[in-house]
């Protein structure tokens, strides 16, 4: 018979040891895990009482009427093209995350600088399309409590534009509150995601990480930027799909 002991049964030879831990991760990385799902309890409540509203109602503002405009070139006739590019923007950073982790393994700071830098500005671009897009809704009088009004003017007539069905200034109203609030509550966490992509590439240029000998950090912020791009897929169908 073999008397050979295994590396599995060296760390059982404690009466009360228990084995190799199934959670053998870093603890920083784990609660960052706990808060990303609360945090996803949160968006989940978000996006399922907007879904409630949504087929509550007989009819709804149709998102390619609501969302055909490319600022600067074009206030009609493109629907979704804009928040589509949006959303590669979003993505795209994503990617480049994923190449600053990888460098990070790899202990190359140069590639992790260049990496985050692009992810930073990916990060900005978005928040800075999501401006425009808010600011031209808020031009055609779509805000929190309000909907398109015109003195003198029906409501029917007013809202004819963002309606294929029925008009409803109640489904109206529910969708400009929804919408602004969901999406600014996504934005919010976009620019705090970028405030600590800046804080890590600002970390990672004063050799902090090199001195510590590892770039846990850099994984652990692309954790929050994956989730935050996660959470924009299910916004973006949400609102602009369904």
């Amino acid at each position: 018979m073999s008397t050979t002991v295994t590396e599995l049964d060296k760390v059982k030879t404690g009466r009360w040891n228990g084995g190799r831990s199934p959670f053998n991760v870093e603890y920083g990385k784990i609660m960052m895990w706990f808060f990303l799902t609360s945090d996803a309890f949160t968006f989940s409540a978000f996006l399922i009482y907007y879904g409630s509203q949504r087929f509550a109602h007989m009819t709804w503002p149709d998102p390619d009427k609501l969302f055909q405009s490319i600022p600067f070139i074009a206030d009609t006739g493109f629907p979704l093209v804009f928040v589509g590019i949006m959303t590669f923007i979003l993505i795209m950073s994503s990617v480049t995350m994923v190449l600053a982790v990888e460098a990070g393994h790899r202990n190359a700071k140069k590639e992790v600088v260049g990496w985050m830098i692009a992810t930073i500005i990916g990060g900005l671009m978005f928040v800075g399309c999501q401006a425009l897009e808010w600011t031209h809704l808020h031009h055609a009088g779509f805000w929190w409590g309000s909907i398109p009004f015109q003195e003198g003017v029906s409501p029917e007539v007013t809202l004819a534009p963002y309606f294929t069905k029925e008009i409803s200034e109640v489904s109206a109203l529910q969708f400009a509150n929804l919408f602004f609030t969901i999406t600014g509550f996504h934005g919010f966490h976009v620019s705090i995601g970028i405030l600590l992509n800046i804080i890590i590439l600002g970390m990672t240029l004063a050799n902090t990480f090199e001195r510590r000998g590892s770039y846990l950090m850099v994984e652990k912020v692309g954790l929050y930027w994956h989730f935050v791009d996660l959470v924009w897929v299910f916004v973006f169908t949400f609102f602009y799909l369904v």
